[in-house]
């Protein structure tokens, strides 16, 4: 089997666990494999360390299936993979195979499937192959999604900038079955949701969001609350639904407003309470400030500003800017939800930001709770980039 022979000394997060193993750390390649070929990880002693796929285009070099050498990276093994994925969805959501049926079923690294994301709409599964190593086993893995969850339709999603760095073009379309609508409807937490799987983000519809979306609900009651950067109105429709007094949704996006006010209607939700805003949100959180406006609760689900660590200085001035706005449009006692979806800003980085935004703009506050991502979206302890979702819901005293 080819192999990559590391530099002495550099098998340590191997040894940990860790998927990854990026570029500098590879002293040759023995073989000639192909981009998303198994190859064997070997310290420079000739120590086996791990089995994965390689990505001669990326700084990510080779992202891990196995650990065991005596286990061969073959369909039985993604076999085994999948089905332990979704036995582990049972287990978190404590739900019958039914309620399984908006949920995120493969996460990548964290269920020991690097690069596959696949999220399950009814009887429909939407899926990214973000890696060479997904790449060049999606006909076996789109075959055994099919055959592990008894569903014929899948809808391919791969089209995010993830796959640019790895070499790989975009690509989306059906991969296996016919869509014949790309548009639906889905229930979550007694709420209804048109989803575009087509053309949303991500694979239609944020699924990480669901508990934070109840959260948002059970705090709106009687409060005037901001909605910014609501895409198709996630945070508005449960906040409508929770009793919020008004609620205005600020996105950039004509499509993505459309979409959120037909969620509201499709809830028969109070339309009346609803104010629609489309513009670029840091503008307009300006104008609010200038104009003295007022806010009980405010949601700051902006996208990602930093895929990877080295955008983190450039992001961590994006998220002060809203946040320091956030803060200052807040009457006293109010409550700000704000989240980082950003891989390249972990979680005690967030949480300065944030401080320090609150320090600028002159106020005190409290963090009253800590939000992450579901429970469908699990980190893998030896995986800690796998806690990409941040959120905190913070008091202004």
């Amino acid at each position: 089997m080819p192999a990559l022979i590391l530099k002495p000394g550099r098998e340590k997060s191997l040894l940990r666990r860790h998927p990854w193993l990026f570029s500098g750390a590879v002293a040759r390649v023995d073989g000639d494999p192909a981009p998303g070929a198994t190859v064997d990880l070997l310290a420079a002693d000739g120590q086996f360390l791990a089995r994965a796929a390689y990505s001669p285009a990326s700084q990510i070099r080779a992202r891990v299936w196995t650990f065991d050498p005596s286990e061969p990276v073959d369909a039985d093994f993604f076999r085994r993979r999948i089905q332990r994925a979704i036995n582990t969805r049972r287990l978190l959501l404590s739900t019958p195979d039914s309620q399984l049926a908006t949920a995120r079923l493969v996460h990548a690294e964290s269920d020991g499937l690097p690069g596959l994301v696949v999220d399950r709409y009814a009887d429909m599964l939407v899926t990214q192959f973000l890696s060479a190593g997904a790449e060049y086993w999606r006909e076996t893995l789109a075959d055994l999604l099919l055959a592990e969850t008894g569903l014929s339709t899948i809808y391919e999603r791969s089209d995010t900038d993830v796959r640019e760095l790895e070499g790989l073009a975009p690509k989306v379309g059906s991969l296996r079955g016919a869509v014949a609508q790309p548009r639906f409807t889905i229930t979550e937490n007694g709420l209804r949701f048109r989803v575009d799987i087509a053309a949303g983000h991500k694979t239609g519809f944020y699924l990480d969001q669901r508990a934070n979306r109840l959260r948002v609900r059970e705090l709106a009651g009687g409060r005037d609350v901001l909605d910014c950067f609501c895409y198709t109105g996630g945070f508005t429709v449960n906040a409508l639904a929770g009793r919020a007094k008004s609620v205005l949704s600020v996105d950039a996006s004509a499509e993505a407003l459309a979409l959120c006010r037909e969620n509201v209607a499709l809830n028969g939700l109070p339309a009346e309470k609803q104010t629609i805003l489309e513009g670029d949100v840091f503008h307009l959180l300006r104008r609010f400030r200038d104009e003295g406006r007022l806010f009980d609760l405010i949601v700051l689900d902006p996208p990602k500003f930093a895929p990877t660590a080295a955008q983190a200085e450039k992001a961590a001035r994006g998220y002060k800017d809203i946040n320091l706005l956030g803060f200052k449009l807040l009457r006293p006692g109010g409550l700000l939800v704000t989240f980082s979806c950003s891989g390249g800003v972990d979680a005690a980085l967030f949480q300065k930001i944030v401080a320090s935004a609150a320090l600028d703009a002159g106020v005190e506050a409290q963090i009253v709770e800590h939000l992450s991502q579901a429970p469908d979206h699990p980190v893998a302890l030896n995986f800690p980039e796998g806690a990409y979702l941040k959120g905190l819901v913070c008091v202004k005293v």
